[in-house]
């Protein structure tokens, strides 16, 4: 395994959680997620975000409306349900373990960065 690919692993085991904290925030259409994923550098790729939207609508942890566009076709705006929010908070009590066991295990690498 080379380590690209396992940035890319890394990457795309947190995508899930990472989405469902953007949309935590607040109504949002698709491409803003997408937007939001790359200024953070951790879109795997584009064609990833929209069949996981689409897994997570079906698991109903999200749920969208249609919303008239100005400038062309309605667009669909993602929100979590009462489910994806319990979710949320259950994927975000794991991340706090797992930054905690990956800080406690590899403190020696400041020295070796050094």
């Amino acid at each position: 395994m080379n380590v690209e690919n396992a940035q890319a692993q890394m990457r795309k085991g947190v995508l899930e959680f990472c989405v469902l904290a953007i949309i935590s925030e607040g109504e949002i259409y698709p491409s803003d997620i997408i937007g939001r994923l790359k200024d953070s550098r951790l879109l795997v790729a584009e064609g990833t975000v929209y069949p996981l939207l689409n897994r997570l609508k079906n698991m109903e942890l999200l749920s969208y409306q249609w919303v008239e566009s100005n400038s062309g076709p309605p667009r669909k705006y993602y929100q979590l349900t009462d489910k994806g929010r319990q979710f949320l908070t259950e994927l975000h009590k794991t991340w706090q373990e797992l930054a905690h066991a990956v800080a406690v295990n590899s403190k020696h690498l400041k020295t070796m960065e050094q």
